[in-house]
């Protein structure tokens, strides 16, 4: 980890939290920081700390452009300037390749790879404890609402 990372870049990597990643796609050819103050109020509670962003542009004859955050303006990008002195760097050109090849022509994405901060402590005690991640998963919303839906239509036919 680099010093960019500021205090947490000198901490022990047995200090850290899980890490994630997701890509966030927009129909259109502008991205719009207007997604930046829910990023920032989980930051702010210590929540996340933002590891590395793309943007991401690619265009109807599929085109793709990569951006850092100094190439955009404000409107563009919100307040998630604020977060460039803190990137780590951790994608690679070819992470971003294969993220762009997926992202639909005439569309921007954003792909943000972020450290789950508040899982830290609990992260590092199972280390220290001889343990480690066996196994990890995410339950799409879409899947839960299903299942939501299916129970209360089983309610009512009852």
């Amino acid at each position: 980890m680099t010093d960019e990372m500021g205090e947490k870049g000198t901490e022990s990597i047995d200090e850290l939290g899980p890490v994630d990643w997701i890509v966030v796609e927009f129909p259109g050819s502008r991205f719009k920081g207007e997604i930046a103050p829910a990023l920032n109020d989980l930051v702010d509670r210590g929540i996340i700390r933002v590891l590395d962003l793309v943007l991401i542009r690619k265009e109807d004859d599929e085109s793709v452009d990569f951006f850092e955050l100094s190439d955009l303006d404000e409107s563009e990008i919100g307040s998630l300037r604020a977060y460039e002195t803190a990137l780590a760097d951790l994608l690679s050109v070819e992470d971003v390749e294969r993220v762009a090849a997926a992202v639909e022509p005439g569309s921007t994405a954003a792909l943000l790879v972020w450290e789950n901060s508040w899982a830290a402590p609990f992260a590092s005690a199972v280390r220290r404890a001889g343990g480690q991640l066996a196994s990890s998963g995410r339950i799409p919303i879409q899947a839960i609402l299903a299942a939501i839906e299916a129970g209360e239509n089983e309610e009512e036919g009852d």
